[in-house]
């Protein structure tokens, strides 16, 4: 199996690409990112704007698209003639877990497109009549409108939590559209006939959530205390990682999506067989119950001080037949590397893109 040379000549290089980019994305930026430590690892339609780089951290610059059934808000940064990466966020998380990545790729002169979900953020649903599904094929859908919508032909994935599984099923079922693939906790494909069978008690405490989601009482709770719910998961996924008032409350703005809560309850319950579909991802979903093998290069990541639920990396690893390598992130890295390793996660796409 080829791996990526992580600790060779051309990451000595990669690192100075980053260290010449954030130079010169100017003062705006830069502290921001130069501030944190590096983190030791081992191993269609046309937008209604014109692409402009962000200004700061924040994302203050957004985009809107027609894509399927959405109009998408999604932040651009970057030359637009520069080979694409689109960052998928996951829950509950939103675009800003990429604040900090998305200069470093542009600076190494990629086209960063890193859009909000369904439910989260600006971006809407077309029509009240559709319906608010929140299956794995319909938001790994989701990125292909979005290509589609924005002439993009191929593009290099990456993402973690609900992103990183919509990234990895995109690169199974349409590897044409994918150039690369970094994936957080490896391969997260499932479907709801693996989800029956039981796991021991200590696995399934790990999944309170999902069970408190599944009653009336838990879709109430949720909608009435959504940024302390968020909260709390932030916490129990990433123990270690010390974000402050303002990180939490830029992202959780997010969470105020008016479809925000019917995703999230949906995309619980349908993986518990509780929630139907949409028949036309039947047939995607009989693909993926399958586990089908990821033939695109590949980098997978984990936290080595990960609280949420994730699988071992030997479970998956032969689910990788390209050009594959697995990253361990160390130092008290959690469930979000790109907002709490920011430098490793654009070092990861940089590499499996081949920058």
């Amino acid at each position: 199996m080829d791996h990526f040379s992580a600790d060779s000549t051309d990451s000595i290089n990669q690192d100075r690409r980053l260290i010449l980019g954030v130079a010169a994305l100017g003062v705006a930026t830069a502290p921001f990112v130069l501030a944190r430590g590096a983190q030791a690892h081992a191993g269609g339609g046309t937008p209604r704007t014109a692409a402009k780089p962000v200004k700061t951290a924040a994302f203050e610059l957004l985009k809107t698209v027609r894509a399927g059934v959405l109009d998408v808000a999604y932040a651009e940064v970057g030359p637009t003639s520069g080979p694409v990466v689109i960052l998928l966020h996951g829950w509950p998380y939103d675009i800003h877990s990429y604040a900090e990545v998305a200069p470093l790729l542009a600076s190494a002169g990629l086209r960063v497109i890193v859009p909000y979900l369904r439910g989260y953020g600006t971006t809407r649903f077309v029509s009240d009549d559709v319906p608010r599904n929140a299956q794995p094929a319909a938001l790994a859908d989701d990125v292909v409108q979005l290509m589609d919508a924005l002439r993009i032909r191929k593009a290099v994935l990456a993402g973690f939590d609900w992103g990183a599984r919509s990234a990895a099923i995109v690169a199974a079922l349409r590897p044409e559209r994918v150039g690369a693939l970094v994936s957080v906790s490896g391969y997260l494909i499932g479907s709801q006939q693996a989800a029956q069978a039981p796991l021991p008690p200590a696995a399934e405490l790990q999944w309170w959530y999902q069970y408190y989601f599944a009653t009336e009482r838990g879709r109430s709770g949720y909608d009435k205390n959504r940024s302390e719910f968020a909260k709390l998961i932030w916490k129990l996924a990433s123990p270690k990682w010390a974000f402050d008032d303002a990180t939490f409350d830029r992202s959780a703005a997010s969470f105020q999506n008016p479809d925000h809560v019917a995703i999230v309850i949906h995309n619980y319950r349908w993986r518990l067989g509780l929630a139907d579909g949409e028949a036309r991802y039947d047939e995607d979903e009989r693909l993926l119950a399958a586990f089908p093998l990821i033939e695109v290069p590949a980098i997978t990541l984990e936290g080595d001080a990960n609280g949420a639920p994730h699988p071992p990396p030997e479970s998956y690893a032969k689910r990788f037949t390209g050009k594959y390598e697995h990253r361990l992130l160390t130092g008290g890295i959690g469930h979000n590397p790109p907002q709490e390793a920011p430098r490793e996660f654009a070092r990861a796409v940089l590499d499996v893109a081949g920058r």
